[in-house]
């Protein structure tokens, strides 16, 4: 029997308590009823555990992974570590010390290196105390030890400009000023402080580390990559001796209008540092090597400036000393992938018509032919698989989720192409949520086009009433709408309030091919609004549909939907939601920061007449006239990539027409929600709009 997470084992033990005592009070025997399911709601959402996936032992037999409980009376997270047998399916806990570890990596003895609170610390799987390893005055971040073990890799921020009045004038020190003189001066939530990511290595011995070196000494460049770049923005050498490292190395107003990153390669020996993807002038990311440590591979995009480009899988073949595109001749982008055991295949995925799925790739023999690879999608089902964590035998252990179902991790097994579960940290969770049904629909968008939708249905759905209907418009632009599962943004959460959702795969996401996926791009308000349009009157034939109480609510570009179809939508909607949504283009674009987005999306600026659609026809601000409808509308304080004038404008605009608004305003939040009690205020704002207005 599998052992459960913490949370769920006091639940079964309260339960169980519960059901003694009434037996011996009533002195009856009874027999155990199915416990009544209730539909999700906000507060259930949060009680579940989040689980990550750390690392498999070298021997195959051991999983860790890592489980998130958050505690609304502290506002606060808490994660542990577990391990997983995966010969028996057990579990046993690793780690309970207050605080988040993450695993560095499972030794062939089975010892668990992991970072907690800054340091490295070690604990054997099979017995043993917690032992720390460093202590350093440094906090280590994204560490990354060689595979001799005699060296350490990992990462610090370093004062490089003094942007900031108190290192500029430091006779000064109760000021509070930046002073620019370049882009980049705020991205995604901070402002520029002068510091940047840096790669340091040191030597190391059983926790005493060495003198480091940075590897980008006194260079105003980032590594790992800014704002998420993290460990895997780093590789070491199969044989020690040097360390590959991603960075984009502009500065100031050229970094902000690139996404020219590139992989760099230290030696350690000689210092020289290397260029390896010279001339490739998109994202270069995530260096691998295969399991023999003759290729190396990443993943690359061919497009400087275009931040959803196709993903493709590079080798480099050092035998041969050839480069190739392994994917080049694939419709399709890569997420991410792993190289098999037996360094034949490479395993990927991917974006596929509405889920995120496996796929294999054969890897060619004879470089010098450059030779297609073969590739083909080896899943299929209603579930996303989001992650691949390595393989055991004929499996591979991945990540999974559904609309009904956050992360667990699974195995599948590639000969039965079966996915079955290995960590169950949420069902005794689930099993007292009521189930929602969930259809795949395809609609003939205006242009002729098959056009696929999710639709999330209430439970104990009834074909023959009629329910409120909700459009979901997904951010992006050009991200995936698949089988996602959010803690905020939640669809089985709001169908589950009594509402049907339909989800489209408009014009712009990935897993339709490429060319549906470049089709955004300067079109920000055309075809893809046509796209939701025909979506919500398809499914508005629906007898079911109430079309007197129809929605639409969306954030980031899905605000931007929201705004626009504000203004062109011809009363089909009763009400609107729009979270850090683009209102007024112009002034978006001179207020974002990765320029390179806004360039590539718009076109350029606004005062190029080329680009005058964007900032006219396809501005939301331009159809105000026509706006009619009650709109809730939240807004980020820190929030630099839709700026807050955004949300503020079109608060302003609504009430100046006397129509129906509300603004609610994170003063503490980015782009997304992050505090738990936030989120909680976020969904009773949010339901509570909808059942005041639709």
């Amino acid at each position: 029997m599998k052992k459960k997470s913490l949370i769920t084992l006091s639940v079964l033990l309260c339960a169980s308590a519960t059901i003694a005592q009434e037996k011996k009070e009533t002195k009856l025997t009874v027999n155990m009823e199915t416990p009544t399911k209730t539909p999700l709601d906000p507060q259930t959402l949060w009680k579940l555990g989040r689980v990550s996936a750390e690392g498999i032992s070298p021997d195959g037999k051991t999983l860790v992974y890592g489980v998130s409980n958050y505690a609304v009376e502290t506002n606060s997270s808490e994660k542990n570590l577990y391990t997983l047998s995966l010969e028996t399916g057990n579990s046993t806990p690793l780690t309970s010390e207050k605080g988040g570890e993450s695993v560095v990596q499972i030794t062939e003895n089975g010892d668990i290196i992991y970072l907690f609170k800054g340091q490295l610390w070690k604990k054997n799987r099979y017995k043993g105390e917690a032992v720390q390893l460093t202590n350093s005055d440094t906090e280590l971040e994204n560490v990354k030890l060689s595979p001799n073990g005699q060296y350490i890799l990992f990462s610090k921020a370093v004062l490089i400009k003094k942007y900031h009045s108190t290192d500029k004038y430091q006779d000064l020190p109760k000021s509070d000023a930046y002073v620019f003189d370049n882009l980049d001066y705020r991205h995604w939530d901070t402002f520029n402080n002068g510091k940047f990511n840096h790669p340091f290595v040191a030597s190391y011995n059983n926790g005493k580390i060495g003198e480091a070196i940075d590897l980008l000494q006194d260079e105003p460049f980032y590594s790992p990559q800014m704002p998420f770049g993290g460990s895997e923005d780093y590789e070491w050498t199969p044989d020690s001796k040097a360390v590959l490292y991603v960075s984009k190395k502009k500065f100031g107003t050229d970094y902000a209008v690139s996404t020219n990153t590139d992989i760099y390669r230290y030696d350690l020996a000689t210092k020289q540092t290397t260029n390896l993807t010279e001339g490739m002038l998109g994202y270069d990311t995530n260096p691998t090597y295969s399991p023999d440590g003759t290729k190396l591979t990443w993943l690359s995009m061919k497009t400087d400036g275009y931040e959803a480009d196709k993903n493709d899988i590079i080798v480099f073949d050092k035998a041969s000393s050839q480069r190739l595109n392994l994917t080049a001749h694939w419709d399709g982008t890569v997420n991410s992938f792993t190289w098999s055991k037996d360094n034949r295949k490479i395993y990927f995925v991917a974006p596929s018509k509405g889920t995120v799925q496996l796929f294999e790739l054969v890897v060619p023999t004879n470089f010098k032919n450059k030779s297609l690879a073969s590739i083909k999608q080896i899943s299929e089902g209603n579930f996303d698989i989001t992650g691949i964590i390595g393989q055991v035998d004929n499996q591979l252990i991945v990540t999974s989720t559904k609309f009904t179902r956050a992360t667990e991790v699974y195995r599948y097994d590639l000969k039965s192409k079966k996915l079955t579960p290995l960590t169950t940290v949420n069902d005794n969770m689930y099993a007292q949520i009521s189930d929602n049904k969930i259809e795949s629909r395809i609609t003939k968008a205006s242009d002729g086009q098959d056009l696929f939708s999710w639709v999330i249905y209430p439970p104990d759905f009834d074909p023959t009433k009629k329910y409120p209907t909700i459009l979901y418009c997904e951010g992006g632009p050009q991200s995936a709408l698949t089988q996602f599962y959010s803690f905020r943004w939640n669809l089985q959460l709001i169908a589950s309030q009594g509402y049907i959702v339909i989800a489209p795969n408009r014009r712009g996401m990935p897993g339709w091919g490429v060319k549906w996926n470049e089709a955004i791009s300067k079109d920000w308000g055309g075809q893809p609004i046509r796209d939701y349009l025909s979506a919500i009157d398809d499914i508005s034939k629906e007898k079911y549909v109430d079309t007197t109480r129809r929605a639409a609510i969306g954030a980031s570009y899905g605000g931007y939907s929201v705004y626009m179809l504000a203004g062109v939508h011809e009363n089909r909607f009763k009400t609107l939601i729009a979270h850090n949504g683009l209102f007024d283009m112009r002034s978006w674009y001179g207020t974002t920061e990765e320029m390179f987005f806004a360039n590539h999306e718009l076109g350029g600026p606004y005062w190029d007449k080329a680009n005058e659609k964007s900032y006219t026809t396809f501005d939301p601000s331009e159809y105000i006239e026509k706006w009619n409808t009650p709109i809730l509308i939240f807004q980020g304080g820190h929030d630099y990539r839709v700026p807050i004038g955004q949300g503020l404008g079109a608060f302003q605009a609504a009430q100046l027409k006397k129509i129906k608004s509300r603004l609610v305003y994170l003063p503490d939040e980015n782009h997304w929600v992050l505090s738990g009690h936030n989120a909680q205020v976020w969904q009773r704002e949010f339901f509570g709009w909808l059942k005041e207005t639709l």
